[in-house]
């Protein structure tokens, strides 16, 4: 399999090749030439297969690169009871993503049992040992940047540690962030990993990830990569849990089911609009967002019109702080017939005008597609987080409340329906307590966390300060 810009301008590269380049050259997000597809007979062949033979599974259909073997042995080494199923009492802690119904066809798809407890982990695991690999098998070394509104950050970072020729520089928004987060990503002191803290938004870290990816002089000679979800062995990875979601909720494959998935950046749901063109019998793609409602507006009107720092908001759902969806270039390029110069004129109007609106033509074929959107506000997180309490019995963070109030209302009746779990409620406590009255209990292994010294260096909200800092950090460890 082949992979290609979204915006035409980069020739066709391997999976290993995309995996440690991240952005393309022209600006572009990489995507198959083609989507895989997955037949009946080989979905009914899944319905035995445990987490792991599943992820290899899907995953060799998109890294025909790597021999068979090699992935096999990737995914076994990444997929175990130890990393995923420890990190909380599950109902069914011997499955790596159980489902916990929590209404009627209504259920929980619980990704967040990882090491650091959010979904990030689910992918961000498999990245780092497929680096490790591919920078072993030829001899490379690789130094990460990276941007996080949250959990991105903490889920990389424990991924690479300690990993014998990667380096992290990770991005953070300064004051947007809970603590039980920085808290996680801080405390880190090893050697390969570098935290930064910008002031400003998000949006504004990644602007900064972005510019210097598309700097292919400074990108080769300090050998820049990313683990955003702009990497496309990262989001790969995500489509797995679509299709070992719908295994474990349906008994046949003449079954649809929705899927609601708390979003910003548009990675997460992006897997699954992948897995649906895979030929998943997904029925609806139920897009929720926080007050930055930025994907809703779209999905409603066709217009995409992200928001400065100053109108992006602070939420009790930070994570989804995000008024730029770096993601969505992908689901625009698979709308507009895959037309890289209709991709180019329309982010070139972005940039000119701050937004821009797809052609009715385009728009119908959007409003055709399996995406649905709705929007939760601070206190429709604190009445579904308090509902879940007191019904359920179980603790959700604000983010998976967020969905969880959006497809309350958005789901089709008698469709089985998932809401994709984002992170553990012992991540945003304050918010869990403020709608409960109780403090959600931390995992044992994370205990004490709160009370760890931690390491960060604050940094100017410019390109040039962090390619500044990157010379002289790698410049010091040379």
């Amino acid at each position: 399999m082949q992979y290609i810009s979204t915006r035409g301008g980069a020739p066709k590269k391997s999976f290993s090749e995309i995996a440690l380049e991240g952005l393309a050259p022209d600006g572009g997000l990489y995507v198959p030439e083609a989507y895989p597809q997955v037949s009946d007979e080989m979905l009914a062949y899944w319905r035995g297969l445990s987490y792991e033979e599943v992820a290899f599974e899907v995953m060799s259909l998109f890294a025909t690169d790597i021999p068979r073997r090699d992935l096999w042995t990737l995914c076994r080494k990444t997929y175990t009871s130890e990393t995923f199923c420890n990190a909380r009492d599950s109902f069914e802690s011997h499955l790596i993503t159980p489902i916990h119904w929590v209404f009627d066809n209504l259920g929980l798809l619980e990704l967040s049992n990882g090491p650091t407890l959010a979904f990030k982990d689910m992918a961000m695991q498999f990245v780092g040992n497929l680096f490790e690999y591919l920078l072993k098998k030829n001899g490379q070394t690789l130094n990460i940047l990276g941007a996080t509104s949250g959990d991105t950050g903490s889920a990389a970072e424990y991924a690479m540690r300690g990993r014998e020729g990667i380096r992290v520089f990770m991005l953070s928004p300064e004051g947007r962030m809970s603590d039980f987060q920085r808290a996680q990503m801080y405390s880190l002191n090893e050697d390969n990993i570098v935290n930064l803290s910008v002031p400003g938004t998000f949006d504004d870290c990644q602007d900064i990830v972005k510019a210097i990816g598309q700097d292919a002089a400074f990108k080769a000679e300090y050998s820049i990569g990313t683990v955003n979800s702009i990497n496309w062995a990262r989001l790969c990875a995500q489509v797995v849990y679509y299709f070992y979601g719908y295994l474990q909720a349906t008994t046949q494959n003449s079954e649809e089911i929705v899927f609601v998935v708390p979003t910003g950046n548009f990675g997460n749901v992006f897997a699954g609009w992948v897995a649906k063109q895979m030929g998943l019998p997904i029925h609806k793609l139920i897009v929720a967002t926080n007050e930055n409602d930025v994907l809703d507006e779209f999905f409603r009107t066709g217009t995409y019109r992200p928001r400065d720092a100053g109108h992006t908001y602070v939420t009790s759902s930070p994570s989804m702080d995000i008024s730029k969806a770096s993601n969505f270039e992908r689901f625009v390029f698979d709308m507009v017939d895959r037309d890289p110069d209709k991709v180019k004129a329309l982010w070139n109007t972005l940039s000119e005008n701050r937004r821009f609106m797809v052609e009715p033509e385009t728009f119908r074929r959007i409003k055709a597609t399996c995406f649905m959107s709705g929007t939760s506000n601070h206190a429709n997180r604190l009445e579904t987080i308090e509902q879940m309490y007191l019904e359920n019995d179980i603790f959700v963070d604000p983010h998976t409340a967020d969905g969880l109030f959006v497809g309350t209302y958005k789901h089709p009746v008698g469709v089985k329906t998932l809401c994709l779990e984002t992170a553990q409620a012992a991540k945003f406590a304050e918010t869990v307590e403020q709608a409960t009255g109780v403090k959600p209990p931390v995992p044992a292994k994370l205990e004490g966390l709160m009370k760890l010294p931690q390491y960060v260096r604050h940094i100017d909200n410019d390109v040039e300060s962090v390619k500044a800092l990157i010379r002289e950090t790698l410049g010091e460890a040379a």
